[in-house]
C-alpha cells in the first residue's frame, strides 16, 4: 500500500463512525498520524483500534463541536505537540429534524447552526495558522447535495450545508496562491447512519459503503493534490 501521508498530521471530526471512521483508517494506511475527533468515547476507541489494525498510529480526542472554547484549545495543544497541521476533514455534522420550516424548534435550527457551520468556522479559524505551517497544508469539508436543492422539509439541514459550502470556498479564495488547498466534497447516497435515519425505508444494501469513498478523501488530503475551490462529486 502506498502511504501518500507518511509523516504528516491528519485531523478527522466525526471520527467515531460511518465517513469520518473510514476515512480516519485510511489517512492512517497511508502513513498519517491520525488526530481523531467526536464526541463518543467508545466509538474512538473502536477507530483507534482499527488504525493500529491497518498500521497507523492515532491520538483520540473526546469533543463536542459545540465546546467552542475547547476548539481553541485545541489547535494551541497541536501547535505546541507538533507545531503544524497537515490535512483536516471536516465530516462531523447533523441532520437535524426533517419538517417543516414552520415546524423546526429553535434549539434544533439552533443545533445545526452551531454544528454544520459555527463549528466550521471555528475549527478554520483554529487551524489556519497550522496549515499554512505545513508544507502542503489540506482541508476538506463533507457537503451534500441538499445544499443546492429545495426539498420539502429539508430546510434546516439544506440551510446549514449551503452556508457551510460558501464558508469553505471563501476560505478557499482566501489561501489561493498559498499552499494551502480547500476542497468540498460530496459523498452522494452513503450506508451511513445519518443517511439510515433520513431514509429509513431504502434498501441499504444499494448503497456504496464509507470505505468506498476513503480513497478519495486520501486523494484530496494528500499534497500531490493541487485542487482549490472545487466541489468534488463521489457519484
Amino acid at each position: 500500500m502506498t502511504t501518500p501521508l507518511q509523516g504528516k498530521i491528519a485531523l478527522v471530526t466525526g471520527a467515531s463512525r460511518g465517513i469520518g471512521r473510514a476515512a480516519a483508517i485510511a489517512l492512517g494506511a497511508a502513513g498519517a498520524h491520525v488526530i481523531c475527533v467526536a464526541r463518543t468515547v467508545g466509538g474512538l476507541e473502536e477507530t483507534d483500534d482499527a488504525i493500529t489494525k491497518a498500521g497507523g498510529k492515532a491520538t483520540l480526542v473526546p469533543l463536542n463541536l459545540k465546546d467552542f472554547a475547547a476548539i481553541d484549545r485545541l489547535g494551541a495543544s497541536l501547535f505546541e505537540r507538533w507545531g503544524r497541521l497537515d490535512a483536516f476533514l471536516g465530516n462531523a455534522g447533523q441532520l437535524g429534524t426533517l419538517t417543516p420550516l414552520t415546524h423546526l424548534e429553535p434549539k434544533d435550527f439552533a443545533d445545526l447552526v452551531d454544528v454544520n457551520i459555527t463549528a466550521n468556522w471555528r475549527l478554520i479559524r483554529s487551524f489556519d495558522p497550522l496549515l499554512r505551517l505545513s508544507e502542503a497544508g489540506r482541508a476538506l469539508f463533507i457537503t451534500s447535495g441538499a445544499a443546492r436543492k429545495h426539498t420539502p422539509y429539508w430546510g434546516g439541514y439544506a440551510m446549514s450545508k449551503a452556508a457551510l459550502e460558501s464558508l469553505a470556498l471563501t476560505y478557499a479564495a482566501e489561501c489561493e496562491g498559498t499552499k494551502v488547498k480547500i476542497n468540498l466534497l460530496n459523498p452522494g447516497p452513503i450506508r451511513t447512519a445519518m443517511r439510515a435515519k433520513a431514509m429509513p425505508g431504502e434498501d441499504r444494501s444499494l448503497l456504496k459503503r464509507p470505505e468506498e469513498l476513503a480513497p478519495l478523501i486520501v486523494e484530496l488530503l494528500s499534497p500531490s493534490n493541487e485542487k482549490n475551490g472545487e466541489l468534488v462529486n463521489f457519484q
